[in-house]
């Protein structure tokens, strides 16, 4: 097994296995089928329920070959799915778009609240997640782990905010494209962030 967690997968497959299924989602719900002489609403329920219905064994797919490419399973990636699941089957099972659609704010929120909880017993929970991928001074994880957590409370708010305002067509292009990019642009303004405070020889911090 410790070959196998060594293992790295190709920069450009491991970006197709993370958005592939959002980009899948997309692309189900523009072309699903749908019967004729329906209204807007019905229209938009089964185009959810046909792009959930192709979402959700998706994204298990692409755990599954992350895992078997790399030997491992990102700790997130398991809770996301396992999230996609719950909320993408309580949707089918009741025909009803608000689980899919509050998904996102679950999933912010619940990744929030459990930084958050860590924050207050004064360790932060996301070096666990991440500490591989960026070596660096638990100084620079708390700010980190405080910064994370303000933008994904931002996020299931502003979640809440298009999906119940905006309606469902203008929500999964907010899903697609505004919530993958929102999440690149903020790693990226982090950056600076990583370099003030990270190890200089690469190595893991253990200072408590």
């Amino acid at each position: 097994m410790a070959a196998m967690s060594a293992r790295h997968i190709n920069p450009i497959l491991k970006l197709v296995l993370e958005v592939g299924p959002i980009a899948v989602f997309f692309l189900a719900y523009r072309f699903a089928p749908i019967p004729d002489g329906l209204g807007t609403s019905e229209r938009q329920l089964e185009q959810i329920l046909f792009s959930t219905k192709v979402f959700v064994p998706t994204i298990l797919v692409s755990l599954l070959a992350s895992w078997l490419l790399s030997g491992r399973l990102p700790k997130m990636a398991v809770i996301t799915a396992v999230v996609v699941t719950v909320f993408g089957g309580l949707t089918l099972f009741l025909r009803d778009d608000t689980f899919v659609k509050m998904k996102p704010t679950i999933l912010y929120g619940l990744f929030a609240g459990i930084l958050a909880f860590g924050l207050l017993r004064g360790q932060s929970y996301l070096r666990y997640l991440m500490d591989e991928l960026i070596p660096m001074r638990e100084e620079g994880w708390m700010k980190f782990t405080v910064r994370f957590v303000v933008f994904y409370l931002a996020l299931a708010v502003l979640n809440e905010i298009v999906w119940r305002q905006f309606g469902t067509d203008r929500w999964v292009d907010f899903r697609t494209f505004v919530l993958p990019v929102a999440n690149f642009l903020f790693i990226m303004a982090q950056v600076p962030l990583f370099q003030r405070y990270a190890l200089a020889d690469g190595s893991r911090d253990h200072s408590e």
